[in-house]
């Protein structure tokens, strides 16, 4: 069994998620933005700053000797989500735009080209998954034009690649969380009225990391070739389609 590259690792959902597809067997690479101190018996942590776009090509490279020249499946989960009041200055407003649409977007985009790539070369059958967001389809903030915009172009690249690659056994999986419990949100969920913001979540509550995980493990281990192309939804029914 090859290995697993899974982005945005340190914490939330990526923590999870490298934990459940430990927990299946599955040999694992994390990632982190910055340098995380090794843990004996942990997967390795990779640290790369999607800021800068000559990183993702050094991650994947490190992965992918970690891995001896085998990695299966790569999960996009690494994202910035941060707001971006209409109120800055033009250059503060665009610096912010490009650096959550590097981040979120571009560097997924980068990695899924090297992955892609690297399956065709190696004649194998590899999964993506693409942890985007409700805000794809539903829009966020005045002050997160930019997370949405970023979040709905990933999902319009996974239904690309999706489509393109299905001939050669490349698959493609999306998951569109809304609100979960993850350090990202915390701010987020204060300046929207915190506990308030659950009159808008039929089920009650926001989502655990441990649940947006089981769906990335059945996505990239266990879901039906049939499915490629799919998005999958965990908002607790704030948002259906």
């Amino acid at each position: 069994m090859g290995y697993t590259l899974v982005t945005g690792s340190s914490r939330g959902i990526g923590k999870a998620a490298l934990d459940a597809l430990a927990e299946r067997g599955v040999p694992v690479i994390g990632h982190a933005s910055r340098p995380v101190p090794p843990t004996p018996g942990a997967p390795p942590i990779i640290a790369a700053d999607f800021g800068d776009p000559l990183s993702v090509q050094g991650l994947w490279d490190q992965a992918l000797d970690l891995a001896g020249g085998e990695i299966d499946a790569v999960v996009n989960n690494a994202g910035r989500f941060e707001a971006n009041r209409l109120e800055r200055s033009d250059i503060e407003w665009l610096d912010a735009w490009e650096d959550t649409l590097r981040v979120n977007l571009t560097s997924a985009a980068q990695l899924s080209r090297f992955a892609v790539l690297h399956w065709q070369e190696r004649g194998f059958a590899g999964r993506l998954v693409h942890v985007a967001s409700r805000a794809a389809y539903r829009g966020d903030s005045p002050a997160h034009w930019h997370y949405a915009a970023a979040k709905s172009g990933m999902i319009g690249m996974h239904k690309t690649i999706a489509r393109a690659y299905a001939k050669d056994g490349i698959l493609s999986f999306a998951v569109t969380p809304g609100f979960t419990d993850t350090s990202m949100a915390d701010d987020y969920l204060a300046s929207r009225g915190g506990p308030g913001l659950l009159a808008d979540i039929p089920l009650g509550r926001v989502a655990t990391p441990e649940e947006i995980a089981a769906i990335i493990t059945f996505c990239a281990l266990d879901a039906p070739p049939s499915m490629t192309g799919a998005v999958i939804d965990a908002n607790g029914a704030s948002f259906v389609r």
